[in-house]
Order: C-alpha cells, then structure tokens, then sequence
C-alpha cells in the first residue's frame, strides 16, 4: 500500500486528513494482532453500553487506551486492542420500552420474542454510531476481533459460570430483601443504588396493647409499611419494656395482634427504644424476623402500589398511600407527631425512582468464598497494580465488606437465566442446555444483572471456555485495564474475582483509574444542567487530535478533568505550529531521500543541542509512558517542540541553510528530518491523525508511522558541552531581548553589545556561539573578552559567567527617557498610596472579606516592587 503524495497544504485541515488516514489504517489491517513472532501485549476495551452515543469520558477513557496501544505497537509488541459493546440490560430495555411507548405499545403488547427483535434492532443501530465515533477518534482498535456481551460466545461463557457456580453451591436462589426499582420492575444490586439525601420525615405512633394495660411508641419513615408490621421488638436489657416482652399490641388500621420480641439489634438510647418490625419492607428487619420466625407481610406491588394486604388503600401509590395512611392514623389519634427529619434516600441508578427495599424470590451470588480469593492476591507479589495506588484501598474496602449479590433481574433484554422448573413437582434444573424433556418445564423468566456478563469480559472475549482458544492462550490475561473510578465496585472488582475463580489468573496486570470529566466550574456533566459536550462536536469544529491531547494531557492519573474549550482551542493552536515548522523543513529539504539522511559530519553547537535534548525526550517520554504520567508526556512533548525545535532549533537552523557552506546545509537537512521524524513518532500515540500526515512526507521507510519503531534513545547523539554552550546563548539572547523591550528598541536597530566572560573556558563557549549572538542579538558592534569594564550610561545584566552591557548612547533620548520615568514613578507613588490608605483604614480592614483585604495586600506589594525597579532604572540614567 502506498498513499499519494502531495505537496502540504499551506494550512492543516483537520477533518480532511482525518477521514483519509484511518480509512488507509483499516485498509492496511495495521492494527490487527497475530504476529506470533512477537511478544504479545494486550487491552480490552470496557464494552460502552448500547444505549446511546459515546460521551465525554468515554473519549477520555478511550483515548488513554489508545496511547498505550500505539505505543507498544510501535515498540515491537504484538498489541491487542480488543473492541466490544455492552447490552446493557436495565438501561437499553428502558430505552426501547420508551421508543414503544411513543408508538402507543408496550412490550406486553409485542410480546418476549418480538420485544427482543426490537432490541436487537437498536442494538444495531446504536453499536454502528459508536463505531463511527471510535473512528472519529483514531482508535486503533483491531475490529476483527469485536465482540458483544450477548453475542453466541459471550453467552456459552456466562452460562458456564452460571451453572459451575450453581453446582459449586456459590449461586443460590432465596427469598431476600432486595432493592427494587418500581419503574422499572426490576431487582437492583447494592452498587445500582444512588443515595440522596432527601427531606423527609420521623412519624411517632403510639401502638396499643392488647390487654388494653398502656401503649408502646414507635417511629417510622415510611408509615405505608406499617400494614406490613409484625412485631415491635425492644432491647432485652431495656428496663422500660422488660415486662411487655411477650406481650402483644393490635396494629392500628389492621386490627392485627403482633407480638413485642427483644432483640440486641434495637439501639435502647435510639427514640423510643421499641421498633416496629416490618420483614418484608426492611433489610433489618427481615434479619430480625428470621430470628423471631415472624411472618412476612408484603403489603406492595411490583409497580409500587399498594397490595391486598393493604386493606383499604390497595391500588393506591406507595406515596399517595403515605398521605392517606397519615392522615387516617391523625385522626384515630395514634400518630401523635410529625418531625422533620433529613435522611438518605436509594435511588435506582438507571430510572431515577426511589427504590423499595422489597422481600423477592431472587438468584444470588454467594460473595465470601469468591471475595476472599481477591483479598488474598493483593497480599502477594503478583497483585493487580491500581494506578493510583490510593484506590486499592478503596477496592479492598468494598470487598472486605462484601455482601451477597444479587444476580437476577426481571426484564427480557439480557442472558436468560439457566434455570428450568418442573410443572408438577416443583424441581429446579440448572444446566448448560434446557432438558429433553421440555415440554413438563418453564425456565426462569428473569435474565442476569448485566455486570454478570460484563465481569468475565477480559476472558469471554478471548474465546473462554473454549479448550483450544489461541488468543486466549496467547492474549490473557490482559496488561492494563483503563477505566473511571466510578466503576471499581460495579465492574473492577467483579472481573478480578471472576477471572481468579474461572481462569486462575488475575484479568490484568494494572488498572489505571481516571476521574470524570466535568465542566469548567467543576461540576458533572448532565442534561438537566445544560453543559454536557459532545466529544463529536469538539472534533468537527478543532479536530480529533486536538481533543485527544487535551484530554490525556490535562489531568493527572486518578484525578477528575474539567473541560475548557480555550484549552483545546490551544492544543489546535499546538496542532498548526508543528504543521508550520513541518513546512517550513519540508521546504527546506531540497527532496533529500531517506537514504541521504547524514549528520555523522561536522555539526553546529545547536544540530548537537538539539540531538541531544531530542535523546532526553525520547527517554523522558518513554518513562512516563510506562508510568502513566500522560499529562507529565504532553508536558515534555509541548516543550520540546514548541520551544526547543521550533522557537530556536529552526530560527538557528536558517543561518546553514541560508548559507553558502554545501555540508552544513545537508548535515542542517538532515538533522531536521531526524529530528522531525523521531518527535512525529513520540507525537504520534496522542495525535495520530496530524503525524501521520507530516510523516507521510518526510524521507521514511514503511508503510505507515502506525508501525514504524519507536524511538530509543541513542547515546552516540548525546552532546553535553554543545548544551552547556547553547543554554549560555540562548540566555544571552534572552536577556539582550527583554532589554531591548524594556527600552523600546527595536530588534530591527543595531546596537552596541558587550559581553564580559569571567573566565576563558566561558570566553570559549561564547566565540562558539558567536554567530548566533550576531544573529539574534542584531549588534552593530559586538564585542566578547575577559574583564570589561562596564561603559558610561549603560544597561548592564548579569548572567551565569557572564555580564552583558548595552551602551545607551544613541539607543534612546535619555532625557526623554527619565521625563518617561519619573511620570511612571508619580503614578505609581499614587498607587501605593492609596493603598495603604485603605489598609490603614480600620472600618476597612474589620469589615471587608479576608480574600479583599489578601488582594489589597498582593496590589501593595506587586506596586511596590514595580516602583523600586523604575527607581532603579532611573538612577542607572542618571548615573
């Protein structure tokens, strides 16, 4: 394959060379793993959810990925990226059920088949805008290789795990308190719960006893649950109540007879000290009740309304029932008091309904055996890496505490549960395939929580269970895992214990753990508050590369991100300058050709300068890399190229080239392709579109910059005396700049330069740059010895080894510049004034904000020291 070459447009157009190169990538299947001959390196993509199209952090989560990918591509690894999407249950049922409803249907109405030919259809739909994104953003993702967590593989996986848990007894089925999503009709895990704190309310009751002998007091959140009480439990220590242990109240409303139970549970210094026992409606609760084998009342429906155990409010909303039950107990004189209370509320994570802890028939993980194995690799050597190491904490914390998982949820978008019931007898079969018999069973209605499938995605994509799996022999486990620190619990944790359970291995060596992106006041991105930004509309108005190095540059591992337009506006401004100085080298190459690449000949002090800082690039950049330290990379990249090659290397590089010395020209040509070629390549991994591009014109070898080598760094191109040289040079050209800009002076008029070395090893270095202090210091008369003595009326600054003096004798009007001055000096002597004024001004300081008073202080000083510098100045005149 080989791409046309043309001349480079005079200015980068993103969105046109976009589009070519990763046509050219796919094209050339660069980025597909199967070199056998190299040492393999791997990343699994975490599968974005078929729900809508990437975001923000999808972008950024992404394009880190593909960093790590580039690069180990380009240093001879055999790199996996492997591509997938998620079904993602919960959310893309709620999704197709809401584009039904628009339609006037339900998925009642469609039936489970058809309702699940629906959800294919957006599957397909959905998973091609988030392909086209991935391409948008230059991800070398090898696409040969995609996978779906509902695909024919990925399903044999989960029923393999499903099946050999069951019969390891570690799956189990149970009647629980779950959290239940009302609006969705679904069993929620621990970690799909959103708390919030919300206004609520304490109610007290006081509940009569039934031999008519006193009342007992209770208090309660939720008065709807208590048609669902059945006990009121005390503490057995508790003097109050000791004598009504065994005794029973009548629930108000029901009329019912429940008993009061003691229970160590009950918190004697909490309220009342007696509780209401509501097993069916309360995690607590329900423990207490399988202690005391009370009975469990549900007094719900599945939509959150009331059921018929609700007497007189059956039908009603859980929340309108609140009211009514309310006001009922108000009136019968038993709810004696109302208090405010603020308190945290679980909400589902997908609908945004408060959740119901709920008893329900569920399917469950047993999490101890599995958590301990975790816990224990992270006590030996061969522990997953978090990167930063801070979240280990966090995920050992989650999993020290761990609590059985519930795995069921009833929808129909998801993996079938492997579980039949016999019609007449009632048995539970478990296995890989229905029974023969199928005819006398029904499987289980209900599919699996979409992080069941999602945990085994490092190895189910590689081809597990499959005996004879090439990349999963070759492939797994993985090196890195990228991914937020939002999703530790949810799926980091899952993958690592799974992946011990079924494959004896850890999934991935290293988790780097990102933050979220947020706005440029820091707060989360969401619809309600108007500032989410499409990553699609940042590329089409500033390019993907500009995107893709601000996002891996500006944040630090673990950390969240905000989003400035500016700064990608100034990575865009990045993006042109190195199209500029591009240019400008291509322009000056005069067609030399890979193989006349030369600089073994006599070099410059800035050829051996700037092949030596390259050297401490490529090694700075290398190391970082390794090290995650993304933003710290585009630091070094950003440095390097913007000042070191383009603002001197390429300035110095005029004087050879506009030359008439023949081999300082070529040795200048080649020092600039070198250079060029090496910094596209360190470049490449964060801006793959704009280095392709440049590289495609540069003498090279290869078909694309994808797979070309990675730099090394080359100690025979490391000259430290030439940088010892050209530090002392460009300071000199600095400091004979900002002078002439303090004076008004333009670089356009000649003058008079002086400078004194202290020693002759500093006289030296300075003769071997003298060409480019003739150069950029433009002095009519330069003069460079040992022991100056610095002239009447001149401008004088002292240096490392060295002290510079400008004569001021027809530099300026020196009497016109003092008038200048002392003018300067009356408006400052104001300033300060004032202000001390006002900070002496004790109304002022005791009643104005400390952040006013600092900001007063900080103009005093910043005044101050802006007077001593033009008082100087004007007894250097006047001297």
């Amino acid at each position: 394959m080989k791409m046309e070459k043309k001349e480079m447009p005079t200015k980068y157009n993103p969105q046109e060379t976009e589009a070519k190169w990763y046509s050219y990538w796919l094209e050339g299947k660069f980025f597909e793993a199967g070199d056998e001959t190299k040492q393999p390196y791997s990343i699994v993509i975490p599968p974005p959810n078929v729900t809508g199209k990437l975001h923000l952090g999808h972008a950024w989560d992404t394009t880190l990925q593909d960093i790590l990918a580039r690069v180990k591509r380009m240093q001879g690894y055999d790199t996996l990226w492997l591509p997938g999407m998620d079904h993602a249950g919960i959310a893309t049922q709620a999704k197709v059920e809401a584009k039904l409803k628009e339609q006037g249907q339900s998925r009642y109405d469609l039936g489970r088949e058809a309702f699940i030919e629906k959800s294919w259809e957006w599957k397909e739909e959905y998973a091609s805008f988030i392909r086209n994104q991935w391409s948008k953003m230059g991800l070398s993702l090898d696409y040969s290789r995609e996978r779906f967590t509902l695909d024919e593989g990925l399903s044999k996986a989960v029923r393999e795990v499903f099946v050999n848990l069951y019969e390891k007894g570690l799956i189990y089925r149970g009647e629980y308190i779950i959290n239940w999503d009302p609006q969705t009709k679904t069993a929620l895990s621990d970690i799909e719960v959103i708390y919030q704190d919300v206004q609520g309310a304490f109610y007290h009751m006081n509940y009569p006893l039934t031999d008519g002998s006193g009342q007992i007091e209770v208090a309660t959140t939720r008065p709807e649950t208590m048609l669902g009480d059945t006990a009121v439990a005390v503490h057995p220590e508790d003097e109050r109540y000791k004598h009504l242990i065994g005794k029973t109240v009548t629930l108000p409303i029901t009329g019912r007879e429940i008993p009061i139970v003691a229970d160590d549970y009950v918190d004697m210094e909490f309220g009342s000290g007696a509780v209401k026992i509501t097993p069916a409606h309360d995690p607590n609760d329900f423990e207490i009740g399988n202690r005391h084998n009370l009975e469990r009342v549900l007094v719900m429906n599945e939509d959150g309304t009331m059921n018929s155990n609700a007497s007189k409010y059956q039908g009603l909303d859980r929340f309108t029932c609140r009211k009514e039950i309310v006001k009922d107990l108000q009136e019968e004189g038993i709810l004696f008091k109302i208090e405010d209370h603020m308190h945290s509320v679980g909400h589902s994570e997908r609908s945004g309904a408060v959740v119901e802890p709920y008893l329900s028939t569920q399917w469950f993980v047993k999490m101890q055996p599995l958590a301990d194995q975790a816990i224990e690799l992270q006590k030996s050597d061969d522990k997953v890496n978090f990167v930063p190491d801070r979240f280990e904490k966090t995920y050992l914390r989650w999993m020290e505490n761990i609590r059985d998982w519930c795995i069921s949820r009833q929808l129909w978008w998801g993996h079938r549960i492997p579980a039949w019931y016999h019609n007449e007898t009632g048995e539970v079969y478990v296995g890989h395939e229905a029974p023969n018999d199928i005819e006398n069973w029904k499987q289980d209605e209900d599919v699996l929580d979409t992080w069941f499938s999602s945990a085994l995605w490092p190895f189910s994509t590689m081809g597990w269970p499959e005996t004879d799996s090439k990349d999963f022999e070759r492939f797994y486990s993985t090196n890195v895992l990228v991914t937020g620190y939002d999703i530790i619990f949810f799926w980091v944790s899952r993958m690592i214990f799974q992946g011990l359970e079924f494959t004896g291995e850890k999934p991935f060596d290293d988790v780097l753990i990102h933050g979220l992106v947020r706005d440029s006041e820091g707060r989360k991105m969401s619809k309600s508050l108007g500032n989410g930004v499409d990553p699609m509309d940042v590329i089409d108005k500033y390019g993907a590369d500009s995107l893709r190095f601000f996002l891996s540059t500006g944040s630090s591992p673990g950390n969240d991100l905000r989003f400035y337009w500016e700064k990608v506006e100034s990575t865009w401004n990045f993006g042109n300058k190195i199209w500029n100085a591009s240019r400008f080298a291509l322009m000056n190459m005069d067609g030399l050709k890979y193989e006349e690449i030369d600089f073994s000949g006599e070099k410059s002090i800035a050829d051996k300068w700037i092949l030596t800082r390259l050297q401490q690039t490529i090694a700075d950049v290398t190391r970082l890399i390794d090290a995650y330290e993304f933003g710290e990379v585009g630091r070094v990249l950003y440095n390097f190229i913007w000042d070191d090659f383009c603002d001197w290397y390429i300035e110095m590089a005029k004087l050879p080239l506009n030359g008439e010395d023949e081999n300082a020209k070529k040795t200048t040509r080649s020092v600039l392709a070198h250079v060029l070629d090496q910094t596209m390549r360190l470049l490449h991994p964060m801006m793959p579109f704009i280095t392709e591009e440049i590289w495609q014109h540069l003498p090279h070898e290869g078909e694309s910059i994808t797979i070309a080598a990675w730099p090394v760094r080359d100690t025979g191109l490391i000259f430290d005396e030439a940088v010892e040289d050209m530090e002392m040079i460009k300071e000199i050209i600095r400091s004979v700049r900002n002078t002439r800009a303090e004076l008004n002076v333009p670089m356009s008029r000649k003058i008079e330069l002086l400078i004194s070395a202290n020693n002759e090893t500093t006289l030296n270095q300075l003769r071997r740059g003298q060409s480019y202090i003739e150069k950029f210091c433009n002095p009519e008369t330069l003069v460079i010895e040992t022991g100056i003595t610095a002239p009447e009326k001149s401008m004088s600054q002292v240096l490392t080894g060295v002290e510079l003096f400008l004569p001021l004798a027809g530099l300026l009007d020196l009497d016109a510049e003092i008038a200048r001055l002392n003018k300067e000096l009356e408006k400052l002597n104001k300033e300060v004034e004032r202000v001390e004024k006002k900070l002496g001004n004790e109304g002022f300081v005791a009643k104005a904000p400390e952040k006013v008073i600092e900001e007063e202080k900080a103009k005093q000083a910043d005044y101050k020291a802006k007077r001593d510098t033009v008082q100087a100045r004007i007894a250097e005149l006047k001297a």
